[in-house]
């Protein structure tokens, strides 16, 4: 006959992890992500810091060129993220 008894398993057994609390700091108080909202008004307040850095006692051309292409970026990433948030998956 067939031994009917089962072996003890010589590894550790799986333990379910899904419902268990974060090991991050501000799990403690329920908040554990991102703020997009902040992170899109941050990107465009930099933005306009950026250009109005352009106003200056500078004489050459090439400092507008680069602050003006790093805000239209920022920008540019704010928009792309606002599309990419509104199409559903």
């Amino acid at each position: 006959m067939a031994n009917t008894e089962l072996e003890s398993a010589s590894y550790d057994p799986v333990v379910d992890t899904r419902h268990e609390v974060p090991e991050v700091p501000s799990a403690e108080w329920g908040w554990s992500g991102e703020s997009n909202k902040a992170m899109r008004i941050a990107a465009v307040v930099v933005a306009v810091f950026l250009l109005l850095l352009t106003i200056g006692n500078h004489e050459g051309r090439v400092e507008d060129l680069w602050l003006v292409g790093f805000a239209a970026a920022l920008v540019g990433l704010v928009v792309r993220d606002v599309i990419v948030r509104r199409k559903p998956r």
